[in-house]
């Protein structure tokens, strides 16, 4: 699943040397944490975060087999 959140955002950036996906993991839920450089945050959010709702769409669609809840934050 990092490969795949990389995949969709290392294109979107200007930084893409500074795209870093970490897994945060427990009994209920899987949380990815995505880095950005500072300067490409908005890039990733989108005008009105519709960019990071399609790559948590993205993330969920393909995750659902699993019965964890799994979530997608963007972080710098």
């Amino acid at each position: 699943m990092q490969k795949l959140i990389e995949t969709i955002v290392k294109p979107l950036v200007d930084y893409p040397e500074d795209v870093r996906v970490e897994k945060d993991e427990n009994a209920s839920r899987i949380v990815y944490k995505l880095f950005v450089n500072p300067e490409d945050r908005g890039k990733v959010i989108g005008k009105q975060g519709r960019v990071a709702k399609a790559i948590r769409t993205i993330v969920y669609s393909a995750s659902g087999h699993q019965k964890k809840k799994t979530y997608v934050d963007i972080l710098d």
